[in-house]
Order: structure tokens, then C-alpha cells, then sequence
């Protein structure tokens, strides 16, 4: 009896390793959360992100992209990506701020970027590399800056001059930065997170926003807005970020391996980028909702002028060897 006790214990401790040992052979599972829809440039770049991943590791990775906030909105993403609950994500810019690492606003400051080729010499530069390693300290690896491109403005009138604005309800991403903006301009921002803008300019709630044209248009916020402003007042980027802990406890090849596929999903994410901002104006003037208004250049030099004390309001909340050492960066 004692003996068969002692096989059966044995047998029974054999077939626990082999589950182990089958567990430890199954894939990494990495979910990817984020708050746009599929067919925008960062949606888009997830799922590259996803097949080169999986393909590149032969399956030992499985990457599982939830887009559309259905796992978490704006406020909770972070959060549960220092949890653990979800691996990867790739949040705009302005997001790092609530964390203490108010550099990264400096991204949202009107006007600093003169084009692409400016923004990359930041972004693919020092003072990209630097910025994310502010992360680190907050349990956060950054792995990449994904472009989305140049806002416009919307609304239900015509926004060219400083009046149209005067007392407008305008929605926007948590920024201290853009709430400054939206008030030099005359406006009343209303912070207020992503997945929720189109309901609530839909509703009423707010008159007016301002984002990407892409991001726009597959939220079909064009439909409820009956002006556009081609502005490109500011930008609007993301930095792809991963969970420290679980990045660092990767296997070195494994890891490495992601690393590649990042990089080469993160050259596919600007190459479609502006494309895709650009294919979704032409969608919206096809779709015949929406005026389009494009600023001459007295009507940018007033934009300009009015958003310039930004700078000097914002300068010591974000930093300003860091505002100072992007500006002299993108005007060399």
C-alpha cells in the first residue's frame, strides 16, 4: 500500500513538471491596448507590429492589439500598464505628464514643429532617446516615437480668425499645455478622453475640437462638424511603451528580436502616417459634410501671435533646458 502511495505521488509529480514544462513552452503573450480605431496609423502599426513579432519569433510571441479603448481609455492605460495588465501601448505624448514627466508636454507647445523632417531630428535624435529614458524610473521601457502628424481645428462655423473662438467649448486631450492654447485663443477647453469626443460633439457637449485628420475622420467626427480649419498648429505623436519588468524579464534573444520588429513596424508607422492623414481630408471633402478652410498667411501669423505666450507660461512646467534644446535642434 505504502508503495503504491509513493508511485502514485511520484507519477503524480511527473505529469505537475510536464504541465510546467508545457506552460513554460507556450507563447509570450504581449496585449497591446490603444485608443484609436484600426485603420489609423498607430492602429495600423500595431497590427505590423503584431505579424512581424509573431513571425519573427516563429510563435513564441503572440501579440494581442486591442484598439478602440476596449480594454482602457486615456486615464486607465497607464495605470494598468505599470500593473501589468496589459504589456505594450502606445499613448500620445501629452499622457506622461500625470506621471511627473512633464517633458514630453513640450510635444503639445503650438507651433514648434515646422514640418516631419523637424520632428524627426527629435524624435530619432538625443533628445528622443533621452525622453524615454525618463520612463524608466516609472517602471516604463520606451521603445519608439510613432507619428500621427499636424492637427486642424473643427467646428459647426468657420474658425479663421481669434473671434470665431471667444467663448467656444473646445474638447481636448489632458494637457495643461493645449488647455493654455485653446484659452490665448478665446476659447473654453474641456478635457475630455478620446473615446469620448465623438459622442460628446455629437451630443452637444462640446462645439468644436481639435486632432488629426485621420483620427477625425474613422471617428467620423466630420459628420457632426460642419467646418474644418487646415491649421497645423501643433502635433499629435505617441511613444510605444512596454511594461519594465516584463521587458526586462524576457529571454536576451527574445527581446532583442522584438526590438527589431519595432523597429521595422515603426518605419512602416511613418512611411503610412501621412498618407493616411492625407487620404482621410480628401475623404472628408468627398463626403461633402464639412467646409474646409485653409488659413492665408496673415490669418497663421495672428493664430501664431495669440498662441506665442504659451511658451513663457509653460516653459518651467515642462522644462526649459528642454523646450530650449528642442527649439535649437529643429532650427538648425
Amino acid at each position: 500500500m505504502q508503495i503504491k502511495t509513493l508511485v502514485a505521488t511520484a507519477l503524480f509529480a511527473l505529469a505537475a513538471a510536464a504541465s510546467v514544462d508545457a506552460l513554460a513552452q507556450g507563447p509570450i503573450v504581449i496585449k497591446f491596448s490603444h485608443v484609436v480605431a484600426p485603420d489609423t496609423p498607430k492602429g495600423r502599426a500595431a497590427e505590423r507590429f503584431k505579424e512581424l513579432a509573431e513571425q519573427m519569433t516563429g510563435g513564441q510571441v503572440r501579440v494581442e492589439v486591442y484598439p478602440n479603448s476596449q480594454l482602457y481609455k486615456d486615464r486607465e492605460e497607464l495605470e494598468a500598464l505599470q500593473l501589468g495588465a496589459v504589456q505594450m501601448l502606445a499613448p500620445s505624448l501629452a499622457k506622461f505628464s500625470p506621471l511627473g514627466v512633464r517633458e514630453f508636454e513640450a510635444f503639445d507647445l503650438p507651433y514648434i514643429f515646422p514640418d516631419k523632417a523637424a520632428l524627426y531630428k527629435v524624435t530619432e535624435g538625443r533628445i528622443g532617446r533621452d525622453l524615454l529614458r525618463k520612463l524608466e524610473s516609472k517602471g516604463i521601457t520606451g521603445l519608439a516615437f510613432w507619428d500621427n502628424g499636424f492637427k486642424i481645428m473643427s467646428a459647426n462655423q468657420p474658425l479663421t480668425s481669434l473671434k470665431d473662438f471667444e467663448g467656444l467649448r473646445m474638447r481636448i486631450q489632458a494637457s495643461k499645455v493645449l488647455d493654455a492654447q485653446m484659452r490665448m485663443l478665446g476659447a473654453q477647453p474641456m478635457t475630455l478622453a478620446f473615446s469620448e469626443a465623438a459622442p460628446a460633439l455629437r451630443d452637444g457637449v462640446v462645439e468644436g475640437t481639435e486632432n488629426t485628420p485621420s483620427n477625425m475622420y474613422t471617428q467620423r467626427m466630420h459628420e457632426t462638424q460642419s467646418h474644418l480649419t487646415v491649421s497645423n498648429h501643433g502635433y499629435l505623436g505617441y511613444a510605444v511603451i512596454v511594461n519594465k519588468k516584463f521587458w526586462d524579464g524576457l529571454p536576451a534573444a527574445t527581446r532583442n528580436t522584438l526590438a527589431r520588429a519595432m523597429r521595422e513596424a515603426t518605419v512602416y508607422e511613418k512611411k503610412i502616417a501621412q498618407r493616411a492623414n492625407d487620404d482621410a481630408m480628401e475623404a472628408i471633402r468627398q463626403a461633402g459634410t464639412t467646409a474646409i478652410h485653409t488659413l492665408t498667411p496673415a490669418q497663421q501669423a495672428e493664430w501664431r501671435r495669440a498662441m506665442q505666450p504659451v511658451y513663457g507660461q509653460m516653459e518651467s512646467r515642462i522644462g526649459k533646458e528642454t523646450v530650449r534644446a528642442i527649439l535649437r535642434e529643429v532650427e538648425r
